[in-house]
């Protein structure tokens, strides 16, 4: 069955002849609008079936009026009203899609909620993606309102990830967040590094330096702590609990309190002896150079060279006697000069 939806162009020029002439035959429509004789009666067959016209008299015979197969226009309102009957279902379903949409809302706007609240109570949350924890860091650092607390073991830092960081922590100190940073010693031969601390340090931040670290974090407020994950690579242990954040925030202060303030390469006598005693006591606990070296944060290489230096000082010829000369001389009581 033929709806309004169905007519084209042609069709409502049609109609609009059959109004404008009070009748309509399609002979002469089609003479008069120029169109193929086949395309009116399509018209009219179109028309017809609406209905939106009739006929005059009995379809295509000639009537008392002796117009051969006349057509009178009808109202378009009736055949309008399926329109209007259409258009109420289409409200009435458009006002339930409206209902759902606002439920579908509620729903989500109370699961956000509880998804914000479970993950700000959640313990401890492993997080396995690199894009993840720097997303996690950078709402971490817009959260922070008093301080943050980071070690990084293993020497210098890649330049990339000091360049990332240095936004993210100006950003910080401008805000009045106290910044403290523990490196190894090692990170003060580190041109990269240096140039972060001097850029922080003008800032704000302090930065100090020790010969061995507890290991790898970041502390938001004393209540949000980043640890590294010990198996996906980039990823991170996220700990809120507050007995283990406190444990690590303690951890640092103690090693904080140990620490030297960070001056650019030229080491000093301080911390060259530092590095030696640390070395002297992995020694004695008869690490391998290999082990050694990852826990100074320092090339295998300058590790072994350390090492003959001190073997050197001590008169040793082998790490048991090494380790004999430090007893003997009570290097790691007495912290005794090298």
């Amino acid at each position: 069955m033929a709806r309004l939806e169905n007519l084209q162009a042609d069709d409502i020029q049609v109609y609009g002849w059959a109004v404008t002439h009070g009748t309509l035959v399609a002979e002469e429509a089609a003479l008069g609008l120029g169109l193929p004789p086949a395309r009116v009666d399509r018209a009219v067959e179109l028309l017809a079936a609406v209905p939106l016209i009739q006929p005059v008299g009995p379809a295509g015979r000639s009537t008392d009026a002796g117009l051969p197969g006349a057509w009178k226009p009808l109202d378009p309102q009736p055949a309008g009203a399926e329109v209007a009957a259409a258009e109420s279902r289409l409200r009435r379903r458009l006002s339930g899609i409206f209902s759902i949409w606002d439920t579908v809302e509620t729903l989500s706007a109370l699961y956000g909620d509880s998804a914000q609240d479970h993950a700000r109570t959640v313990p401890l949350e492993l997080v396995e993606s690199l894009d993840d924890v720097v997303g996690m860091l950078e709402e971490a650092s817009n959260a922070c309102r008093l301080e943050v607390m980071t070690s990084q073991p293993g020497g210098g830092r890649p330049a990339a990830e000091l360049e990332q960081s240095i936004v993210r922590d100006l950003a910080m100190i401008e805000r009045g967040i106290q910044m403290r940073t523990l490196y190894q010693h090692t990170a003060r031969h580190h041109a990269p590094t240096q140039v972060y601390v001097e850029r922080a340090t003008a800032a704000g931040a302090q930065v100090r330096t020790l010969a061995e670290l507890f290991g790898r974090m970041i502390a938001f407020d004393r209540r949000l702590v980043f640890l590294p994950h010990t198996q996906a690579k980039g990823g991170a242990a996220v700990i809120r609990d507050p007995s283990t954040v406190a444990f690590l925030c303690t951890a640092f202060d103690r090693s904080w309190q140990s620490g030297t303030p960070y001056s650019p390469a030229l080491p000093d006598g301080e911390v060259r002896e530092d590095i030696k005693l640390a070395i002297l006591a992995m020694l004695s606990e008869g690490m391998r150079d290999e082990t050694i070296a990852r826990r100074l944060g320092v090339s295998l290489r300058t590790c072994r060279k350390y090492i003959a230096d001190l073997f050197e000082l001590l008169g040793a010829e082998s790490r048991f006697q090494a380790g004999y000369l430090t007893r003997a001389k009570n290097l790691l009581d007495h912290k005794a000069g090298l």
